[in-house]
């Protein structure tokens, strides 16, 4: 179990299983299931993803830049997803503003 870590398969399999959820996500709207939109889902499950990246870089004492390039796209996807979620301003002809 050590190896797992100490090598950073564990990383890798859990890489796997983000884009397995990605998948599954995307077909079961397709199938017309219950699920979010992927579209809202997107940079939430993008900025994880790039943040292991950046720790699977990191245990593979790759050089800083491979390390700070999915770091930084990650803080965008972050970006994202809050500016996703953030509340609306009602605008001036909505009701009840």
């Amino acid at each position: 179990m050590a190896e797992l870590f100490a090598s950073g398969t564990i990383v890798d399999l859990i890489l796997v299983l983000v884009l397995v959820e990605t998948a599954l996500l995307a077909l079961a709207r397709r199938l017309g299931r219950r699920a979010p939109k992927l579209t809202t889902l997107l940079p939430n499950l993008a900025a994880g993803f790039l943040l292991l990246l950046s720790l699977r870089a990191a245990i593979a004492d790759l050089g800083w830049g491979l390390i700070a390039l999915p770091l930084g796209l990650a803080l965008l996807a972050h970006i994202l997803d809050l500016a996703g979620r953030w509340p609306r301003r009602r605008s001036e002809s909505e009701p009840g503003s």
